[in-house]
């Protein structure tokens, strides 16, 4: 079972992004599996022109190879449509149980949902900390109390996304666990931490929370490495898993299965229970987290001063912990076979504050 690389095509990639692409290759290619490439250009209008060519010319100069042709998501829209008519056969129940009997009202999986980013503001808390609104449930409860007057807005033509919903808090697989690699065990409410969330956008493009389910399952990724960020987004996604699952969408990982010899080694993961790995995040001298604007720690600016790859593959090992103590060490070049070597989870755990990068000591290392 394959890890994956997913960047997103929207500039040149950074020390932060290749601190995490690093991660993901050293923890696939660790366990002897393999290595995808998955471009993550499902949002078009923030794709730019070139900017996947220029990261995957970036993985191949660092030595971070991958196995077979990279996937793009923009050319995937039929399989997320597919995915989505899975899912819009679902009521809630089907998806999470119901401590109740099922019956023919309840509410369905997908849902339309008119309101606006100011009225979910106005109606909306952010949570403490990282300022992550859960949506009100105006248009939940809009199609469970007047199922009329949804459809007549629909017929209308009135502009809507659409959106997944959670579990209520009676139901039994309303709490989401999973154990991390780094973080240890998290534990996530769906209707009080996550809530209904968007799976296509008014604008018609899909979300990231599904695609990149649906682009796992299809795929057969059973490793995940990601930044601490996407903790929440994780319980997220493990639940609209477990829905395309319960639907019965079948992926290509899955149809495939079938062909395997009895004797191919068993792993504790798999695409439906996939193993997770989320990394503190790189933040600048201020604490901020890195920006692609900082322009001096992107790959671009790094090659054309005549940085060489075992520079920038070292200084990410060092954050990721894999040359001992970072306050007691200063960063040292080594390859991606050498970072290999050295490789275990246990040394990134060590530290799970989120790694801060001193421009001075930056622009020493480098020389620039």
């Amino acid at each position: 079972m394959p890890g994956r690389f997913a960047p997103t095509p929207s500039g040149r990639m950074h020390i932060g992004n290749i601190y995490a692409m690093l991660g993901a290759w050293l923890s696939a290619r660790s366990r002897g599996d393999g290595m995808l490439l998955r471009i993550e250009d499902i949002d078009e209008p923030r794709v730019v022109p070139g900017a996947a060519e220029l990261m995957m010319d970036d993985l191949r100069w660092l030595g971070l190879d991958w196995d077979g042709e990279p996937v793009y998501q923009s050319a995937r829209h039929g399989l997320y449509e597919e995915a989505l008519r899975c899912l819009e056969r679902l009521t809630v129940d089907d998806a999470y149980g119901s401590a109740k009997a099922r019956n023919s009202a309840s509410i369905p999986l997908i849902y339309p949902c008119f309101c606006s980013r100011a009225d979910i503001r106005a109606a909306s808390a952010p949570q403490e900390g990282d300022r992550f609104m859960v949506y009100p449930g105006t248009c939940r409860r809009l199609i469970a109390n007047d199922p009329d007057a949804t459809r007549q807005r629909l017929e209308n033509g009135d502009r809507h996304s659409l959106r997944i919903a959670m579990p209520e808090k009676a139901s039994p697989n309303s709490t989401i666990h999973f154990d991390d690699e780094v973080f240890a065990r998290q534990e996530f409410s769906l209707p009080q931490d996550i809530g209904d969330t968007i799976v296509r956008r008014a604008d018609g493009l899909f979300s990231y929370q599904l695609v990149v389910v649906v682009d796992d399952l299809d795929m057969g990724v059973d490793d995940i490495v990601r930044g601490r960020d996407l903790l929440r987004s994780n319980a997220l996604q493990i639940a609209i898993r477990t829905a395309l699952i319960a639907a019965g969408f079948q992926s290509h990982a899955a149809r495939t299965t079938a062909t395997r010899t009895a004797t191919t080694p068993q792993s504790p993961y798999s695409p439906g229970n996939p193993h997770y790995a989320h990394l503190p995040l790189i933040d600048n001298a201020e604490g901020r987290r890195l920006a692609k604007r900082e322009r001096s720690l992107d790959m671009g600016v790094l090659r054309a001063h005549g940085v060489s790859p075992e520079q920038v593959v070292g200084y990410c090992a060092w954050l990721l912990g894999l040359q001992g103590d970072r306050s007691r060490t200063a960063p040292r070049p080594m390859s991606a076979a050498e970072a290999l070597q050295e490789f275990d989870w246990s040394n990134v755990r060590v530290d799970t504050a989120d790694r801060s990068i001193s421009q001075d000591d930056f622009d020493a290392y480098f020389g620039l």
